[in-house]
């Protein structure tokens, strides 16, 4: 029987060193959660047997438990690198035909640029419940999870229309001694210059030019791009002319340019500019106010998760959108959570099933944004545990060798 115990006690330290094998390779893996080996040992009695009298028969492995303690956490400055600190798990749609969702704890999150969802390294999308626009979900539980998405554009392209523009100009200017040539800054006072969008929401440039022709009298002409805009099919300039006091007195209402085609390659828009409530004064010249409507399609510039796993996505065209709020996991033991590889875990009839919720909810740890949770394995601890596990095995490998020897010996006695 001393073969067979030796045997055991051999097998068990083989397996705790490949547990610590284990936790050594993994030591550079985010979320990876160390292992350790339990044991028992292994008595056969019966209540006939004296209890001084027992001898054991070796040891058995109990089972290699998961141990869930934070990791050191690394800052990578990355929005979408996520860690939850605390108790939680994220939840992943996993790629493939026969997609299942996964738990991890490795938050090395980013765009996929052909689905634009927000995936790991895998491939697996990150889930979450959709929001309103203050950033509320507005759904719950595992049925309500969706893949977070980061749409590439936000809004819908308007073309510009009106155009309102409230100046200051100055009473005491010159009067240009040339003819009006946009590309001879002697021939005009001066300029602005308003950002107006075609149908598609391209974006172009309308300046217009002021030019002193008498007292308190002006012309304005105004351009987009190289193209002059014209009122009745004359490009001459609108007449503005103000009272003694400085206020404006013509044009009174807005002006209405014939249609042009935008620089942008748009459809042909017609625009309407007005200057109501500008002034002729001794100051110089100022704008006061200028507005425009029209809308441009924004495009993604950049992307936050803030504390409670809001996800919101910032436009180029000055957009803020709450796409979604990033799910956590939980389980009553997480210990018996099933291993499947790459940093993932799946619910088993020991763990439990999942418990979804949020982060800073009851139960659920807190988001962090912009860090990483490496591995939770200590190399010293794990060195010490090899020499010990090392020390064990050939402490049973002399056991055996012993035993066998004294087979020999009683062999040669026998012979």
């Amino acid at each position: 029987m001393s073969f067979y115990t030796s045997l055991s006690g051999l097998q068990a330290a083989q397996t705790e060193l490949s547990t610590v094998s284990h936790n050594l390779a993994n030591v550079s893996t985010n979320g990876f959660k160390k292992s350790r080996t339990d044991f028992a040992d292994v008595i056969a009695s019966s209540i006939a047997t004296d209890p001084t009298k027992l001898v054991g028969s070796g040891t058995v492995v109990k089972g290699n438990r998961q141990q869930f303690s934070e990791g050191n956490l690394k800052t990578t400055g990355s929005a979408l690198d996520l860690t939850v600190s605390g108790d939680g798990f994220f939840a992943v749609k996993t790629a493939g035909l026969n997609a299942t969702t996964a738990y991890t704890r490795n938050g090395a999150f980013q765009v996929d640029p052909a689905t634009k969802n927000i995936v790991d390294a895998q491939g697996s999308a990150l889930l979450g419940y959709p929001v309103d626009a203050k950033g509320n979900a507005t759904a719950t539980g595992a049925d309500g999870l969706i893949p977070l998405n980061l749409p590439e554009t936000s809004g819908t392209p308007a073309a510009t229309g009106n155009v309102a523009l409230k100046v200051n100009l100055y009473a005491a200017a010159s009067t240009p001694t040339v003819a009006f040539d946009p590309a001879n800054a002697s021939s005009y006072n001066n300029s602005t210059t308003t950002t107006i969008y075609d149908s598609s929401g391209k974006a172009s440039t309308l300046t217009n030019y002021y030019v002193h022709t008498g007292s308190n009298s002006w012309t304005v002409h105004s351009y987009v791009g190289d193209q002059a805009l014209s009122v009745g099919g004359s490009s001459a300039g609108t007449p503005v002319t103000f009272d003694a006091s400085g206020n404006l007195t013509a044009p009174t209402t807005p002006v209405s340019y014939d249609a042009f085609n935008p620089t942008t390659g748009g459809v042909s828009q017609t625009l309407a500019f007005s200057l109501a409530g500008s002034t002729q004064k001794s100051s110089a010249f100022s704008v006061d106010s200028r507005t425009a409507d029209g809308a441009s399609v924004g495009e993604l510039a950049g992307v936050t998760v803030n504390a409670q796993g809001i996800v919101a996505a910032n436009y180029s065209n000055g957009d803020t959108v709450n796409l979604g709020k990033v799910a956590l996991a939980n389980f009553a033991n997480p210990t018996g959570l099933r291993q499947t590889g790459n940093s993932y875990w799946s619910a088993s009839g020991i763990s439990g099933a999942a418990s979804m919720g949020a982060a800073n909810e009851n139960g659920y740890g807190s988001l962090l944004s912009g860090t990483l949770e490496g591995s939770n394995v200590d190399i010293t601890e794990e060195l010490v545990s090899l020499i010990a596990a090392q020390r064990n095995f050939q402490a049973n490998a002399k056991a055996l060798d012993t035993a066998s020897q004294i087979s020999q010996t009683i062999f040669q006695i026998q012979g």
